[in-house]
């Protein structure tokens, strides 16, 4: 399984390409995978024969482990009589045959194992016996007591208690419900792992349609909980008058659509802003890792994409700050339309130092986003209304109507502070009321 990202830890197979005994040419695509970012096709290293395929569309597998083999020329075969029995049963901790499964696996294996109130090491018993994350999970849904788990034969290697022998154990009577004296194993739940609450009673009559998540909503999900476990999520707001910008922008946008043969919208405008003004505040364009504040050197903005099936996606403009306006709406255009077709890369997601979504699409004045971590802040833009407002002249206050435009910031309160979240924001907004009308492109 390649890794597609530096955040990128696992990826679920949706689709193999090539069967067993197929022939397969290198750098032709044999499967298809999906992470929480992108899906993508995964081409072949080699040229040769479809060997033994290790797990099956749908399974969950970790970023490093053998997925399948390829039979090349003159190397000899490898068959299902090859492949480690110890490789085998790790399938079965990865990939889990149920998607209901998977959570509480993962859940396992981020959180520590109690025993008579002490910690151990994950996975490991006093004894220093390991024990899957699988294994454990069911011993804690079944009630099994960490002395009965530790009095189990295993079939494993060293003796290891695997998901055949803890089934089996179930079967020939061991506890299924209910309590027992013994202590019993705690799973204490991770910080960064959702837990589901209990799910309220549905009335299922006529009234009532039960639609069930996609994988992609699935995990936007996630994510977006994790992120408000993980973030103290402060919001501030202003209002900016955009009027020079958006009569430059009606100005030349026919002129740079022929010249250039792309539109010109205001997310490539609303990015230059957000360049530059990371570049006056640059703690602003960093992550938290622990009590360290990780201030990125990089500009690598991303772009909060809707999809045509409601979902959402964020393909990132690298380098920001070193590219042409011209630059940036060229990159803006290409990554939003390969979002919108489903054609992004993996490294068209990955690496964003900050997010900017423009919620004035919908027709909605203002938002409160939700932070993309592992980033510190977030810009929604609103919808560009035309307003009365003050202006002052040389001859005194006036009012006269103004294209208006209300931006907010969700910053994260554990390093950035409303002194520094709201500067950044004004510094923006500055840098948009004060866009130069008469500029060329």
């Amino acid at each position: 399984m390649p890794k597609m990202g530096e955040s990128i830890m696992e990826a679920t197979i949706l689709k193999w390409l090539k069967k067993e005994g197929d022939p397969v040419e290198m750098d032709e695509s044999i499967l298809e995978i999906a992470t929480d970012k992108v899906d993508s096709e995964i081409p072949a290293p080699e040229t040769g024969i479809m060997g033994k395929i290790l797990f099956q569309e749908g399974d969950v597998v970790e970023v490093g482990k053998v997925i399948a083999y390829i039979q090349t020329e003159g190397a000899e075969q490898a068959s299902p009589a090859t492949s480690p029995k110890e490789e085998k049963k790790e399938a079965a901790v990865v990939a889990p045959a149920a998607q209901p499964v998977l959570a509480e696996v993962q859940e396992s294996l981020m959180a520590p194992i109690h025993k008579n109130g002490g910690t151990s090491q994950l996975g490991s018993s006093a004894g220093g016996r390991f024990y899957s994350p699988l294994v454990l999970n069911i011993a804690r849904k079944e009630n099994i007591s960490m002395t009965v788990l530790e009095s189990l034969p295993g079939s494993g290697k060293d003796g290891r208690v695997t998901k055949k022998d803890i089934l089996a154990f179930l079967k020939n009577g061991g506890p299924s419900t209910g309590t027992t004296s013994s202590p019993q194993i705690s799973v204490s739940a991770p910080t960064s792992v959702a837990i589901a609450p209990n799910k309220p009673a549905v009335s299922l009559n006529g009234n009532v349609e039960i639609e069930q998540m996609d994988r992609m909503r699935r995990m936007i999900s996630d994510h977006m909980v994790m992120s408000k476990k993980t973030s103290p999520h402060v919001t501030s707001f202003v209002e900016a008058d955009v009027t020079n910008l958006v009569n430059w922008r009606n100005k030349i946008k026919g002129e740079f659509q022929k010249k250039h043969g792309q539109k010109i919208t205001f997310t490539p405008l609303f990015v230059e802003a957000v360049a530059k003004a990371i570049g006056d505040f640059p703690k602003v364009n960093s992550s938290v890792d622990g009590y360290d504040w990780i201030i990125k050197k990089d500009i690598n903005i991303g772009i909060a994409t809707a999809l045509p099936s409601g979902n959402l996606i964020v393909p990132v403009i690298k380098n920001a700050n070193h590219k042409s306006l011209l630059g940036i709406a060229t990159a803006a255009n290409e990554v939003i339309a390969k979002a919108r077709n489903n054609k992004l890369a993996p490294d068209d997601v990955q690496g964003g130092t900050f997010t900017v979504t423009n919620v004035g699409t919908f027709g909605n004045l203002s938002g409160t986003p939700i932070i993309n971590q592992p980033q510190v802040a977030i810009l929604a833009t609103g919808a560009i209304i035309k307003k009365p407002a003050v202006l002052e002249t040389e001859f005194g206050d006036v009012i006269a109507v103004r294209q208006m435009m209300y931006m907010s910031l969700s910053y994260d309160h554990r390093v950035v502070d409303g002194f520094l979240g709201g500067s950044f924001l004004r510094r923006v907004a500055d840098y948009l009321e004060q866009f130069d009308d008469t500029r060329t492109i």
